[in-house]
């Protein structure tokens, strides 16, 4: 799984993961249980991860629906 965003926006979160369950992409938020560690204050973000051979999908997703500017910097 690669990182499409990470974000501590819960209503971004929801709208991200409507978009990508409509298009059929696989994910996963991870690090949503973090807030029992850091006292449910949300400063920790939560990780988007996409399926490896669907993130190009989902980057262009995004970019259409006008949030293409959350989307993580690809690394390596």
């Amino acid at each position: 799984m690669k990182e499409l965003l990470r974000s501590n926006d819960a209503v971004l979160l929801s709208y991200v993961g409507a978009l990508l369950e409509e298009a059929d992409i696989g994910f996963i938020v991870a690090d949503t249980n973090m807030s029992v560690l850091e006292g449910s204050i949300g400063i920790l973000p939560r990780r988007v991860l996409v399926e490896n051979e669907r993130i190009g999908q989902a980057r262009s997703l995004l970019t259409e629906a006008g949030i293409g500017h959350v989307i993580s910097e690809e690394k390596g």
